[in-house]
């Protein structure tokens, strides 16, 4: 152990390695006992040479590295050491925002990034990014991005990857490799204004290296650094809601909302869901779960710089309209929650504790893809489900986000539970695991398939897990990345 101390002490000097870093709760905040393993290093490297040094050692060493960019709590356990040996790269110190470019709305920025630190620099060149619903302050804007966690802008997404432009890939072999544009890094000033930037996603070539890369948990590589696309700000902003007592009766007017682009902000949220974003506290989610309507849908509008107010009021105006055909009511204002609250609340990254977390202290998400007309049906497996195990339905949080421009949508159930209540733990973990099989058997499409997922859509397509694997062996051959994670 010491003589691989010094070799990483050689790499990123003494003050970047950290002996026997504890893995504490931050990392076991879901309910899954899951078979960890202490980590011998923590190691953090500050620039792109010092990773590929790292990893090139892990290949010669044949030691397991896990990549950690994000804050705590982790939730999903992909930051969890599953083999022996391991060494955690802690990539929160590289945090640059190397470039914010306004005429194309990029911005170029490292992996330790968060959100907190981004959108403030960017507000102040007129820009914006699309983030996920309340994303942690302490999120790292490409893990997120990596991981494909919705974001709340349907409309803007072309790809399940938007806004993720190109990358700059440490693969797991120790090579180099930029995806999509990223060639073209802007090194001088004139290379942006001859329009020799970092734009595109897919390639180079015939193959969308950076999907190699996506939701694969740290298990093929490391990102180092990524151009963000960005969207214009504007102080010009109006939320709606649209509240109804049957989720069914949402279905078709939000799809209306999509064909014509109506909205910036589109998703639909339950009671509890709701109530758990308004609320700080357990008493007063308590008291909104009970006074809020049953579904609403949540859309906003953003004005733009150009005639900010006659946009604002054109779509306010189609909006009402398209709700009166459906027979329903367009409202700034439903019982508790005023619009102008949740607009700031959503406008920046959840306050403290996180939401999921405020109402028991901790928190169980079952969420994957489908189509939003199919979303009834899962609800009421999921319902159903909750009733076997006597999980109390009105706890569960459900939140439904169109993705790829309406062609889709996220599916999340939110279970929290009192993680020191060993007999709610157990009872939960149960409910996890067979809500996720009946969901799966049902047709739910988990594309993040995390923890105990992981087995159950791997094993039932062979064809994917064989080819996954062939990769795996060309990136990573000696699957020194992350091992335990994914099918590997």
């Amino acid at each position: 152990m010491q003589e691989k101390k010094a070799q990483l002490i050689a790499i990123v000097g003494a003050a970047g390695v950290v002996d026997d870093p504890q893995v504490d709760e931050s990392f076991l905040l879901d309910h899954e006992a899951r078979l960890s393993m202490e980590p011998h290093f923590l190691v953090r490297p500050g620039n792109v040479e010092e990773v590929q040094e790292i990893v090139q050692w892990a290949n010669q060493t044949l030691t397991p590295l896990v990549p950690v960019s994000s804050g705590g709590p982790h939730l999903r356990g992909d930051s969890l050491p599953t083999a022996p040996e391991s060494v955690l790269v802690d990539l929160s110190g590289m945090k640059q925002i190397l470039k914010i470019d306004r005429r194309n709305r990029l911005a170029l920025i490292q992996p330790g990034v968060t959100y907190s630190q981004l959108q403030p620099e960017l507000q102040k060149e007129g820009l914006r990014v699309v983030t996920p619903l309340l994303p942690r302050a302490n999120k790292s804007v490409i893990a997120s991005l990596l991981e494909r966690e919705p974001v709340m802008s349907p409309k803007y997404q072309w790809n399940l990857l938007e806004p993720l432009r190109s990358l700059e890939i440490v693969w797991g072999n120790g090579d180099k490799l930029y995806s999509g544009s990223g060639v073209f890094r802007g090194e001088k000033e004139e290379d942006w204004q001859k329009g020799m930037v970092p734009l595109l996603g897919s390639g180079p070539g015939q193959l969308d290296f950076y999907k190699f890369v996506s939701a694969a948990r740290g298990s093929m590589g490391i990102v180092t650094w990524a151009s963000v696309k960005c969207e214009v700000y504007s102080e010009s902003r109006k939320l709606f809601f649209v509240p109804a007592e049957k989720l069914d009766d949402l279905i078709d007017f939000t799809y209306q909302l999509l064909k014509f682009r109506f909205g910036d902000e589109l998703f639909i949220l339950n009671n509890t869901g709701l109530a758990y974003v308004l609320g700080g506290t357990a008493e007063e989610i308590e008291s909104l779960k009970n006074v809020l309507p049953a579904w609403t849908v949540i859309v906003g509008i953003t004005g733009g710089q150009i005639l900010a107010r006659e946009k604002i009021s054109a779509q306010e105006n189609d909006i009402q309209d398209t709700a009166r055909q459906f027979e329903l009511k367009l409202m700034s204002e439903i019982r508790d929650c005023h619009s102008a609250e949740l607009l700031e609340i959503l406008l920046k990254p959840s306050r403290e504790p996180y939401w999921k977390l405020r109402y028991k202290g901790g928190a169980q998400e079952i969420f994957f893809l489908t189509t939003l007309d199919r979303t009834p049906g899962y609800v009421d497996t999921m319902f159903t489900a909750a009733s076997r195990h006597q999980y109390p339905a009105e706890d569960i949080g459900i939140y439904l986000q169109p993705v790829h421009q309406g062609t889709g949508c996220h599916c999340e159930f939110i279970l929290p539970f009192r993680r020191a209540n060993g007999h709610e733990s157990g009872r939960l973990q149960d409910l996890f695991s067979n809500a996720a099989l009946s969901l799966f058997r049902q047709g739910a499409y988990f594309s993040r398939p995390y923890g105990t997922w992981a087995d159950m859509v791997y094993n039932a397509d062979a064809g994917t897990l064989m080819a996954m694997q062939k990769v795996k062996d060309i990136f990573d051959p000696n699957h020194v990345m992350n091992p335990g994670k994914l099918c590997f």
